[in-house]
């Protein structure tokens, strides 16, 4: 059975052509796109928050209560 060549693959890409279309597989690629460029302003505005909070030199003030343990 081997490795797929790039015949292979040709055949493949004009079938999947054939039966989505182009227009469709554009709308696809540039949904796609706007995925992935929100996904990465996501991320670098929460990295940007974290940095934030580091350089302000905020902490977070609570009381600790011991825990009891038990042996059974």
């Amino acid at each position: 059975m081997g490795s797929m060549s790039i015949w292979h693959w040709m055949i493949v890409l004009l079938v999947v052509v054939l039966v989505f279309g182009t227009k469709k597989l554009r709308n696809v690629g540039s949904d796609l796109g706007g995925a992935v460029k929100g996904f990465k302003e996501g991320m670098r505005s929460e990295e940007d928050a974290t940095k934030q909070i580091v350089e302000s030199g905020q902490t977070v003030e609570g009381e600790v209560k011991a825990k009891s343990h038990s042996i059974a």
